[in-house]
Parts: structure tokens; sequence; C-alpha cells
């Protein structure tokens, strides 16, 4: 443990290091309220439990100064073979990794510098870890407040969506970076003696969590043990839930607050896979306010009103101008009781003749729609959130070329909708194996189409996500399925539109054959949209409704989202004479660790799908890390090829670090994984 001189009422402890009943140690860092009684005046501890090297972040910064500030210990903690903490990593939320997460909170609850109320706290990963230790109840875990998380491992995360393989972010961000942020060595002057054995003990044991990904196609058990679908009722603490309607992860909160029996709180605002205060789009919001009036009552028992307020606060979205860039939201806060509030409805509209949505079904002409399948239909959707700056959808037009598109007439009234969408589609297709999308758009009056949310699912999955099984050439299948849950405003004059086609990319990997798709459209078989609509709230002279809550705001600059004039994040590539399109990002970062080390972070990725073979995809991801000191640099590049054929995924991963440019240690994986009807 190494203590910091205090700073700004703070005092930073360096590497506190936390036994595990197995003998391994995990590394901790703490920002405690400074003063002559640290030590003797126990604190509450807000814990953030994660894999992403606590080392590389300078001390007195970010939300655990913020705490610390605000009289609780702010902690972070690496997990087990990452970072500075000892023994070895070979996938992520493990059962294991959990346990220690229990260990680690009742052996700080018996420190006498801790009052033992211990929160957990995170976004993304220590998200997940908020919500699955909180389910094997440590005794000393008050409470959590999990942002951007899921609740479910195969369904709402990063790897597969709709029993269909994502496709863009685990290669060019997440599953490919992991792979060489978990080869970089600890640094000396924290681990002293250990730092050697820690490094290497690492490097044996390094593992690509991207294999086992692809290793397991279905749903089953090895996605259960990180999943609290299903078992809500193992949280016995409070629970405070953040999400984003633009963010990766829009379900689980809502599905999360429905299941709950505990005390429970849900704030959903605009944002993408970013902190409420510098998230894009805004508003902006300085949440770390709202998270610690949250501890005050849970943690210090301060009757501060927070429990007294409605416990579902929203922002009810409305239609601005497409702009990928787009950094603000029109709507409004809406409060609530329950996602489901009294006087709310599901109000159906059919799929017609003459591409319309209709409230009254009625006897076609024609009893179906057709359309090809195009594989790379889906680029004006936004990128899945996460790994670029800026990932919104832009007009949707430039797809709805390639889908089945029904519209409804001018709305003569605001519709407002709150919760999960639903499709039922009766189709066929000439392909054993194919997906179905389905787009929610609000099309304005000049035509241009703005996307409000969607959902796909991999029809070899439509009776089970365990047990796919193919399509029969020209069969009818009844599917249904969720869209992601939102909150949004239809205004009057504007039209509602409901997009159906086969692709997603760059979001989505392309299913592998061509095919000839219908969409059934009869008496017999009605396809149709379920909207889930919330009685409209009082607004004047035609504006949007007042807020409901309000809320700090962000006090982070706005410059931070002005791009550098060679910066290329996200590019949409046409080869016109292959007929291919591809997808190209790159994006680079810098930390200032202390005087003397500075981190920096390279990412680029290629993926190109090919129209007329939809099983020639291709992608390649390239990441660089480098740690610069005064006494020379550590460099870890890490390379990952993966294509597929009609019947396999082929996946090259190879691993290079260097020392003062020199070769130190290199590793490669080689592997085929047979598609099981994706």
């Amino acid at each position: 443990m190494i203590p910091f001189p205090p700073k700004d009422g703070v005092r930073f402890i360096k590497n506190l290091m936390i036994p595990m009943s197995d003998g391994v140690r995990l590394a901790m860092d703490m920002h405690v309220p400074a003063g002559e009684d640290w030590g003797q005046t126990p604190r509450p501890l807000i814990l953030e439990y994660i894999p992403y090297r606590k080392d590389d972040t300078a001390p007195y910064s970010g939300y655990h100064n913020y705490f610390a500030q605000h009289g609780f210990i702010g902690a972070r903690l690496d997990c087990r073979g990452t970072g500075s903490s000892e023994g070895i990593n070979t996938d992520e939320y493990t059962e294991g990794e959990q346990r220690d997460g229990v260990e680690a909170i009742e052996w700080l609850a018996r420190q006498p510098w801790c009052s033992g109320k211990i929160a957990m706290f995170g976004a993304s990963y220590g998200g997940f870890t908020s919500v699955q230790i909180a389910a094997l109840r440590p005794p000393h875990l008050t409470t959590i407040i999990p942002m951007y998380f899921t609740d479910d491992r195969y369904t709402d995360d990063c790897h597969y969506r709709g029993g269909a393989l994502r496709c863009y972010y685990d290669i060019g961000a997440y599953g490919c970076s992991m792979i060489g942020m978990n080869a970089m060595p600890p640094y000396p002057e924290y681990s002293g003696d250990d730092w050697a054995r820690i490094w290497e003990e690492h490097l044996e044991h390094n593992t690509p969590y991207l294999l086992k990904w692809l290793d397991h196609q279905i749903d089953g058990a090895y996605w259960r043990p990180g999943s609290l679908r299903g078992r809500y009722d193992q949280i016995q603490c409070s629970v405070f839930m953040i999400g984003g309607w633009r963010d990766g992860y829009p379900n689980p909160p809502v599905r999360t607050f429905e299941n709950l029996t505990v005390p429970k709180k849900v704030l959903i605002g605009p944002w993408n896979h970013s902190r409420p205060d510098g998230a894009i789009p805004g508003p902006r919001i300085d949440y770390l306010r709202e998270v610690v009036r949250w501890c005050d009552y849970w943690l210090k028992g301060e009757d501060n009103g927070v429990m007294d307020e409605p416990p579902i606060c929203v922002y009810m979205q409305t239609y601005d101008e497409p702009h990928a860039d787009r950094t603000e939201t029109s709507g409004y806060w809406r409060v609530e009781a329950s996602f489901s509030p009294a006087d709310s409805t599901e109000k159906t509209y059919w799929i017609g003749e003459d591409a319309q949505l209709v409230s009254t079904p009625a006897t076609p002409t024609q009893p179906y729609d057709e359309y090809d399948y195009r594989p790379t239909v889906g680029v004006t959707g936004g990128l899945w959130s996460g790994g670029v700056p800026f990932g919104l959808p832009t007009d949707q037009r430039p797809d709805e070329i390639h889908a089945l598109n029904y519209t409804t007439a001018s709305l003569d009234e605001p519709l407002e909708i709150l919760g999960a969408p639903k499709v039922v589609l009766h189709v066929s297709s000439t392909a054993p194996v194919m997906a179905f999308v389905a787009r929610l758009c609000d099309v304005v009056p000049d035509g241009t189409s703005a996307l409000v949310c969607a959902g796909v699912l991999n029809a070899t999955r439509r009776e089970s996500l365990t047990e796919p099984s193919p399509l029969a050439p020209e069969a009818i299948y009844e599917l249904t399925f969720n869209l992601d849950c939102t909150a949004w405003r239809f205004e009057p004059g504007h039209r509602i539109r409901l997009s159906i086609c086969s692709a997603d990319f760059p979001n989505l990997w392309p299913t592998p054959y061509p095919g000839d798709n219908r969409v059934y459209r009869d008496v017999d078989r009605p396809s149709r949209l379920i909207l889930p609509v919330v009685p409209l709230r009082e607004s004047e002279n035609g504006t949007l409704p007042v807020h409901e809550a309000t809320f700090e705001p962000s006090k982070m600059p706005t410059d931070v989202y002005q791009l550098s004039p060679d910066a290329r994040p996200w590019e949409i590539v046409h080869d016109v004479l292959g007929d291919r399109t591809g997808l190209r990002t790159h994006t680079r970062g810098t930390s200032r660790v202390s005087p003397t080390t500075e981190v920096t972070t390279d990412a680029q990725l290629e993926v190109w799908a090919h129209n007329r073979d939809p099983a020639d995809v291709a992608a390649i991801g390239k990441h660089h890390r480098q740690i610069a000191r005064n006494d020379g640099e550590i460099t870890v590049d890490t390379c990952c090829r993966f294509r597929s054929t009609d019947t396999a995924f082929h996946v090259t991963i190879d691993l290079h670090i260097t020392v003062n440019d020199l070769s130190h240690h290199q590793q490669r994986w080689v592997h085929t994984f047979p598609r099981v009807l994706l």
C-alpha cells in the first residue's frame, strides 16, 4: 500500500493488495477523504471492479476522487489476472471472478477504516460485475449503481443479438483490444518485488476471450452465470440503474426494473455508451450528483428525499435531423411509477397494401410482398454504441431502398411510446439461414426517415435460442420479436414507418446464403407492428411538454466533441467494381499517467461484405498500445483477422510485444469454428 500526499481534500492510496482465499492477491487503489482521522473514522466505500488497468489512470482524477470529496472511499479493483492483480484471467465475467468480488467486499468491510456499508458502481464491465455480484448477496453489499449493463449476456451484449453474430465491435474494439490490454505489464514502482512474476503469469495464461465467444454460438450454460435474467429475486440490496436509449444496452434496465422487488430507481437518457456528463447525444447531466444522493441515503442514512421521488425517469425523445455527429436530442424528462402507467395501451398497426401501415386489417389482393436479401443493408443505422466517438444513425432512405417499407398516414396528434415495440411477421425464405430485421422510423413531411429503434431475429432461432433449426425452403413461419426499448414522441404531421430487411451491416455479420424473402399480410397471416403507447403529457401551443425532472448540467467542456482535422473515426466505403461495402474505423487516445509515464492507444478496423456472395465477409482489427516512460518504451500490438465462408468462421490472432524496439514476446492463435446456423 503506497500513500500519496493529500490534495484538494483527498488522499490517494495506491495498490492495496487484498488477499483471496486461494492465496492470490487483487490490487486496489483508493481515494479517501483526507484528514488526521484517516483510519480512525470508518467511511462507507464505493467499489468499481473492472479489468481495465487502474494504473493507467492518473491519481486524483475521475469519479473516485469526486466520491472522496463527498465523504466516501472511492475504490477501484483490478480483476484477477489483469493490471496489477495476481493470478490468471482467461475470460470475462467468470464465476471465479464473481467469487473474488464477494471476498473482496467482505474483506473491505472488516477493515477499521470502512464503515461496513459498501456500494458497487460502474459502467459497462463495472455495471455487469455490480449486478452479478449482487446476485450472490454479499452481506455487506448495501446497494449497487450499475450503468450501461446487461442482464443477459447472450441476447443483450456485444457478441450476439437475436441469435445473430455481431460484427464490427468485438474485432474493431473490445474483443481484440483485451488481448493486448491483458498482456501489458504492471508498473514496477507499484508491484515491487512481484513485478516480473505477475507479468510473466499474465503472459503465460493470456487467452483471447473472442475464441470462447465464437465457441458458444447458441444460448446455454456458458452464458448463464453472468446473466441475471431469470433470477432477479437473488438481488436483495437496493438498485439505482442508469441507461441510455442510444447505448448498446437499452433493454436491460427496463427489464431489470420490471422484475426487481427491492427498492429501485432507474434513470435513462438519450445517451450513447459514454457517461452521462460527457455522452452524446445530450442533454448531458451531472450524474455523479445523482449517484452521491443515492449513496448518501443508502450508505450514510441521510434522509434527503431521494426515495420520495418517482422511481422512473426517462428522456422522451423526439425528432431531430439524423446526423451521425448530432450532440443534442430534443425532448423532455418524463417521470413514472411504472413502465406500464395507468391508461397505457398497445396500439397495433397492420401491414397493408401499397406499402401502408393501417389501423384496421383488410383482405389484400396479393397476400405477400417480397424482397431480395442484400447483406450490406444497415450502413445508415449507426454503430453499436462503443468504439467510436460518434455513431448515431443517419437518414434511413438509402437502406430503405433495399427493404420493405410500410408507413402510416400523417398523424393528427402526438403519439408517445415507452418500452419495447414488437413485431409479428409471417415470413418465408429460399435460404436455410436468414435473419429478419425490423426498424421503427419517424418520417417527417420532407421524407427524411429517422431511426427510432430496431430489432432482429435470426429465424433459425424462431423456436429456441438453444436449439436452432434451418428454414425449410418457402415454408411460412410466424416470427415474434421485440425491438429495442425506447421512449419516443411522434409529432403531428409525422408518419410512422416499419422497415423490414434481412441485414444490419456492419453491426451484424451477414448470414451466408443468398435468398428471396416474403412477408405475408393476409387475414390468416396478419403481420403487424405493436407499439407501447403511453398517455400524452400536456403541452402548450404545440411545444414540447415541460421537464418533469431537473438535473444539474454537466461541467464537461463542449470542445471535447470536436475532431482533429485528420481524424477519420468512421468511414463507409463502397467498392464499385467489386460490389463490396466496407467499414473503416480509426481511433486514438493518450493518457498522461504521471509526469514520467504516458500511455497511448491506436485502434484500426476494416470489415468488408460482398453483395454477390453473402458468405464472403472479412475483417481485420489492429490494436496498438504503448507505455512510454523515462526509462524506455513497451509496445503491445494485436492483430485479429476474421473471415467467413458459408460453413465456418476462420480466426487468426497475433500478439507481439517489444521492449525498447526489441522483440520481447510473441503469441498466435489460429482457429476455425463451424457456423451454427449463423
